[in-house]
């Protein structure tokens, strides 16, 4: 069994004081051979932790005495010390597919294993599932899952997924539920493939096979100029408002029968449909939130109450998977860490001994005039609240929305922007301006193009993308600054 190896020792933990440091290799745990942090995790929890480790290609134990339960302060590198299950589909619409070459090769992977949707909320489509996995899943309540369904027709699923287990890879799911695992199920919508009828039919076999499920979200395709699938296309109009009107007849079929909602449009479906996103009531629990549904209601009720004085704390939004409960996992994906360290500007005074000019980006006033940049999609979501953040925080605001000219197609969300097209929209932009860029765009402080904000022409703040900071830093002035 491949070893886990140590990323990070926190200084004070029960780890550091027991000798562990970065670089070391986990063998074992408690004599253990361990295939991932999740079961790292079960004995880290233990009062006495045996750690056989490697160091410097020599083996030696160590044994970490603590409370049960505490911490034991390490980040390993990896959630996944044996090979990560990759994903056997071959979906034509699966953004993989879509990507433009030369980004990082991380970013090329496709997973289908149900450890990575129990602990960062990926979506598997249990084509890869077996017996033993259920057995583990029910034995150490690993839950929630999160599934993609996409059909409950056996053909279309297969069509969808381009695999001949795709028609009876849901079984799966029907056993899960039925052993009491909380699972979320998406379905992403294709148009003129699971549209329409078929989506209807979808949502029939919802209610007659899998009524456990916790929570179903249904999203639009997202089609980028790379994709080579000629059959996968954008929503028109008219067909996203027919998704909606499916979506929320459902919806009260289902509050009906089953006593909640179940199933709930993107965000994007009600901005393609030109029409108002419901009440916050109608979302319920939020349980789809970081899969892009109920963001945008989320984010209006959070500035309105942070305008109203009635805010608690920085708006974070609900979120889904037991990231949080696996003390050892490093952040991956969306929930890699989004801010980087801000540094204060560059002192305007010539180096010594220096034999060229520096460049200097001067501090913007406290009462400069705020820009926000954000995606297409963005923009509309925020330019509804654009006097309501003027009058409440007394600042001049524009938007800045950035056109994606990296991915193209209909790609208009904000946290797929990249550096170059951030900086191909701030280079016309005047000095002296508050540029304000929401913290969604970076991971691990980068772009998904690999730039970073040191790379744009104009001084930006990093702002958490939620209504309560965004007020927060119109009211704050310029205080955090990263340096053009």
């Amino acid at each position: 069994m491949p070893p886990a190896r140590v990323l990070a020792v926190a200084p004070g933990s029960p780890a550091a004081h027991a000798g562990l440091e970065a670089g070391d290799e986990i063998l074992s745990v408690n004599g253990e051979d361990l295939r991932d942090v999740i079961r790292y995790q079960i004995q880290a929890d233990e009062p006495v932790v045996e750690l056989e480790l490697r160091r410097g290609g020599l083996e030696q134990l160590l044994v970490v005495e603590k409370a049960a339960g505490e911490p034991l302060g390490a980040e390993l590198e990896s959630a996944v010390f044996d090979r990560v299950r990759t994903c056997d589909n071959h979906c034509p619409f699966c953004f993989i597919y879509q990507l433009p070459k030369g980004m990082r090769k991380s970013l090329y992977m496709k997973d289908d294993d149900y450890r990575l949707s129990f602990l960062y909320g990926n979506f598997t489509t249990l084509t890869r599932f077996t017996e033993a996995d259920l057995e583990r899943v029910v034995t150490e309540g690993l839950g929630p899952l999160y599934v993609s369904i996409h059909a409950t027709d056996p053909e279309v699923r297969t069509q969808l997924l381009r695999n001949r287990r795709g028609a009876t890879s849901l079984r799966w799911l029907a056993a899960l539920l039925d052993a009491g695992i909380e699972v979320h199920g998406q379905v992403v919508v294709c148009p003129g493939v699971n549209d329409g009828d078929v989506l209807d039919d979808t949502m029939l076999g919802l209610l007659d096979r899998f009524p456990k499920l916790a929570s179903v979200g249904v999203v639009p395709l997202g089609v980028s100029s790379h994709s080579r699938e000629d059959s996968m296309r954008p929503h028109t109009v008219e067909e996203a408002q027919r998704v909606v009107e499916i979506i929320e007849a459902w919806q009260l079929r289902f509050r009906s029968i089953l006593g909640h909602r179940l199933v709930y449009a993107a965000d994007e479906y009600y901005l393609m449909a030109g029409r108002p996103f419901p009440p916050a009531a109608e979302y319920e629990s939020f349980a789809q939130h970081e899969n892009g549904i109920g963001m945008a209601r989320t984010f209006t009720t959070e500035v309105r109450a942070a305008l109203d004085g009635n805010a608690d704390g920085p708006g974070t939004g609900p979120r889904s998977g037991f990231f949080s409960w696996v003390e050892g996992a490093p952040a991956e994906g969306y929930r890699a860490p989004r801010t980087i360290e801000p540094v204060a500007p560059p002192a305007p005074d010539l180096p010594a001994g220096s034999d060229g000019p520096v460049r200097v980006t001067l501090r913007p006033s406290r009462t400069a005039p705020v820009v926000i940049i954000t995606g297409t999609y963005g923009q509309q979501v925020l330019a509804p609240l654009l006097d309501e953040l003027t009058k409440g925080t007394g600042t001049q605001i524009r938007l800045l929305p950035v056109a994606n000219a990296f991915f193209g197609g209909n790609i208009g969300v904000t946290g797929l922007l990249t550096a170059s097209d951030v900086s191909a929209a701030l280079a016309s932009q005047p000095e002296g301006r508050r540029y304000l860029l929401p913290d969604v765009v970076l991971s691990n402080g980068v772009f998904l193009d690999g730039g970073t904000v040191d790379d744009l022409p104009r001084p930006v703040e990093i702002v958490p993308t939620d209504g309560v900071s965004l007020v927060a830093a119109l009211r704050a002035g310029s205080k955090r600054l990263v340096p053009a």
